[in-house]
């Protein structure tokens, strides 16, 4: 399951594990005009972990989510 939200300065997605035990906590995609953030909470450190990837980096991951092995750029 999942939900998305437009915020003032962001596009903010979340994630909800539904699957089979254990389950991971949600995950939060928040997309701005500079940069996309990914959160998880972490349970064991009791710390939210937050990754940023600049928008070219998202959009190199978003097409690699379909490719086969190997080393790729992307045309401009």
């Amino acid at each position: 399951m999942f939900s998305i939200e437009h915020d003032f300065d962001a596009t903010v997605v979340t994630l909800v594990d539904e699957g089979e035990v254990p389950l991971q906590e949600d995950v939060i995609v928040s997309s701005f005009e500079e940069c996309v953030t990914v959160e998880q909470y972490d349970p064991r450190t009791d710390q939210t972990v937050r990754i940023t990837l600049s928008q070219t980096q998202m959009k190199d991951l978003a097409a690699a989510i379909n490719l086969p092995e190997g080393v790729y750029r992307r045309k401009k």
